[in-house]
């Protein structure tokens, strides 16, 4: 099946869809650009994909999933800056057997996600291709100078992760298995479908003195190696004490990716207790330690203090 309508006419029936305009939105989608005002914080911007037969099935997801996951991955990049999302662009590949009310559904998911999370799905662009490719574009605002990178961390600094990990990793297993499921698999096939970014979360970790941060989005220990190398530390990380989704596998949780949990470092036990305290509070949001940055080398420790290599499984687009 084939898009029905003219681009102009998509273009005209997605531009309903988007989440309208603000008062800072100077110029919405129906222009060569879009034009907003700037506020007096950081910018912050940040680009991503979702690739047919790579990120997404058609006959396993619904298009409104896959929109609605399209911006929520983009914006769990902002919100690992400690930043709030403002706006976001599409650009839209789509293959000859895609119909306009799939494009439609796609972008009914996109601006759920948007109005979740206080996003504004100003505009984009579409394009023909061999497969369907959702890229987006987010930008977001952060405080001048507040901003937390990745390359922050510093010896003896306590590793923490928000949430569970190893949960999207079991749900894109499981949903390939028809039900009967679990309410525990069940949860894990929603948490593979619709992630949550840790919008809110994130600046109670940065307030609370987080030296750094990244979202768990290829796998925890891919992602760990990441912020180490970029911070120029080591790490001594305790497998036994990272919070495993109840569905997720061996290995799931280290190595499984997609999960968009925090991973940030504390620069002191205190400052974990006082996060997590609030995050609890506010959001019901657990926050766990599990490591301390160390000053070069990736390891793990077992029951009895012995050291292994930390191998850094996970995700990656070119293996």
């Amino acid at each position: 099946m084939t898009v029905d309508i003219s681009e102009d006419e998509l273009l005209t029936a997605i531009g309903r869809v988007l989440s309208g305009t603000g008062p800072e939105v100077l110029v919405p989608v129906g222009d060569d650009a879009a034009v907003v005002r700037r506020g007096a914080g950081d910018l912050v911007l940040s680009t991503d994909a979702l690739v047919e037969g790579t990120h997404f099935d058609r006959a396993m997801s619904t298009p409104r999933d896959i929109g609605y996951k399209a911006i929520a991955a983009s914006i769990s990049d902002i919100a690992a800056m400690a930043a709030s999302p403002r706006y976001a662009l599409c650009a839209l590949t789509l293959s000859d057997d895609v119909d306009a009310g799939w494009t439609m559904e796609l972008f009914g998911g996109m601006r759920e996600a948007s109005d979740e999370f206080a996003c504004t799905l100003i505009g984009g662009n579409l394009a023909r291709g061999a497969d369907v490719t959702v890229a987006i574009t987010v930008t977001g605002e952060v405080a001048r100078g507040a901003a937390v990178r990745r390359g922050g961390a510093k010896p003896e600094d306590v590793v923490v992760v928000t949430g569970t990990l190893g949960g999207a990793a079991a749900g894109r297993r499981l949903a390939r298995r028809r039900a009967p499921w679990t309410e525990d698999e069940l949860d894990a096939i929603h948490r593979h479908e619709r992630p949550a970014p840790r919008v809110g979360e994130a600046p109670v970790l940065a307030r609370n003195g987080a030296t750094a941060m990244i979202d768990v989005s290829d796998g925890l220990a891919r992602d760990l190696a990441r912020l180490c190398e970029a911070s120029g530390v080591g790490v001594r990380l305790d497998p036994a004490a990272v919070p495993a989704h109840p569905a997720a596998a061996e290995g799931e949780a280290l190595g499984g990716g997609e999960d968009y949990e925090l991973l940030a470092t504390m620069p002191s036990a205190g400052a974990v207790v006082d996060a997590a305290s609030e995050l609890a509070d506010v959001f019901a949001t657990p926050l766990t330690a599990i490591g301390t940055i160390t000053t070069e080398g990736l390891q793990t420790v077992d029951d009895s203090g012995k050291t292994h290599p930390l191998e850094p499984s996970g995700w990656d687009h070119f293996a």
